[in-house]
């Protein structure tokens, strides 16, 4: 949408009022005994109040109504949406998924929460710890419905399709290529414009943050003035027919109805904000002697668990980038990974496998289950010219990596019916090229 603005930093104590409304926020005090406007003051804590100020997340809004006045929650059908890791038998295989099948509009109206599917994950939303992966397949804009996560934060991947996204905070628009992080609590609603697509990785029990960056620095991968916030916008409607607020918590979807939109804070101010950022300003750092690095040097944001080093899930990209290592395979190498790797593609081609893995498709590597290039991949990069070249041009291949041994889902083995049972056979080709005679062109 022309005209939007935003504020911009990661984690900054911002603070923004719609221009209807100058001075709407309060002066030196968050709860005064009334408010500017006659609004209500209410807080939404994204931590515990002792953490520790740098993990300290909260944000107060100034608002027509609280978000309190409500009917009951009652339980609604969470479609493919779950969090039973129990439903089918483990599977260690590597797993790959064909572009996932977008519903046809002039067949079925599918809007963002009803197009929610979870392919795999691990973990429990009730004691804090997790994951999910989901996709999102829909065609049609959420009416006079709204979408907030009680169990954690949505990590936005849009593949197809642009996405406004309505939050208390503002508006976003949100094209792929980009991605944006709603976090807990967080109440939202997505418009689309068309036939949509894309993936999400949710996180329960922590919050996104950069990466530390060690010796690369001060400056480097995500810099945190390129993350964008929404400015203050707000309508005061009521809804005679019904307001529906969708709630997923500990797993299930729960609605409760109201008579007002709950996009009506007038003001904010806080550092516990939605966010979005374009993956094109990635400051990519890469081997420039030999070697192929670990793709964390590409990770973008990582969600950390309570071990030091090791991750709920990181988020990682394989941006356009120049390869110049020399006398190096420079593809991805073979790995059996102590994390799980879930793959996806927005667009173009990914380097390790030019056939078969599709914009819109998934994969996943499990837990030490062996993966790599393919046959033909090896056999191309083995002898190829090492001469700078650019890798991944036109192309944006991302990870969810993640600690957890993630099981799939019902819906990601067998109901979805897009898993490419051929996957494997894009190793079969590899042959050995084992002589024992063999002497070192470098010399001994």
């Amino acid at each position: 949408m022309a005209g939007l603005k935003y504020l911009s930093g990661f984690g900054n104590e911002l603070s923004s009022e719609d221009p209807r409304c100058p001075g709407a926020l309060p002066e030196g005090q968050n709860s005064p005994q009334v408010c500017p406007y006659g609004l209500y003051a209410e807080q939404l804590s994204g931590s515990a109040f002792t953490c520790p100020r740098p993990a300290n997340k909260r944000s107060w809004f100034y608002r027509i109504l609280p978000s309190v006045k409500h009917k009951p929650f009652t339980a609604v059908p969470s479609g493919n949406l779950t969090e039973n890791w129990n439903e089918v038998e483990p599977d260690p295989n590597q797993l790959r998924w064909l572009p996932f099948t977008i519903p046809k509009s002039t067949e079925k109206k599918v809007d963002f929460v009803a197009g929610l599917h979870t392919v795999c994950g691990a973990g429990d939303a009730k004691s804090r710890n997790g994951i999910g992966i989901h996709m999102y397949t829909c065609n049609t804009s959420m009416v006079d419905r709204c979408f907030n996560n009680s169990d954690g934060d949505f990590l936005i991947v849009p593949q197809q399709g642009e996405i406004l996204i309505t939050t208390e905070f503002g508006k976003m628009m949100v094209e792929p290529n980009e991605i944006c992080v709603i976090q807990q609590g967080m109440r939202f609603s997505v418009d689309v414009f068309g036939e949509t697509r894309g993936y999400i990785l949710e996180v329960y029990g922590a919050h996104f943050e950069l990466p530390d960056l060690g010796p690369i620095g001060a400056n480097g991968l995500a810099n945190p003035r390129d993350f964008l916030c929404p400015v203050a916008w707000y309508e005061d409607r009521k809804v005679a027919t019904g307001y529906t607020v969708i709630n997923k918590y500990q797993g299930k979807l729960f609605a409760c109805q109201q008579d007002f939109s709950p996009f009506n804070v007038v003001a904010w101010h806080g550092n516990y904000t939605p966010y979005k950022y374009n993956l094109k300003n990635f400051m990519v750092i890469n081997c420039v002697a030999f070697d192929h690095a670990d793709p964390s040097i590409f990770t973008v944001l990582t969600a950390k668990s309570t071990r030091p080093g090791v991750a709920i899930a990181d988020f990682v990209i394989f941006p356009p980038r120049w390869g110049v290592a020399d006398h190096t395979f420079r593809p991805p190498y073979y790995h059996r990974n102590c994390m799980s790797e879930f793959m996806g593609l927005i667009h173009g081609h990914y380097e390790a496998k030019e056939e078969g893995f599709q914009p819109g498709g998934a994969s996943l590597h499990s837990m030490m289950t062996p993966h790599g290039p393919d046959a033909e991949c090896f056999e191309k990069n083995s002898t190829a010219e090492l001469k700078p070249e650019r890798v991944a041009e036109g192309t944006m291949a991302f990870m969810f990596e993640s600690s957890f041994s993630m099981a799939v889902t019902k819906w990601g083995l067998q109901t979805c019916q897009r898993l490419d049972k051929s996957y494997y056979q894009c190793w079969e080709p590899l042959r050995s090229h084992f002589n024992p005679n063999w002497k070192s062109a470098w010399g001994n």
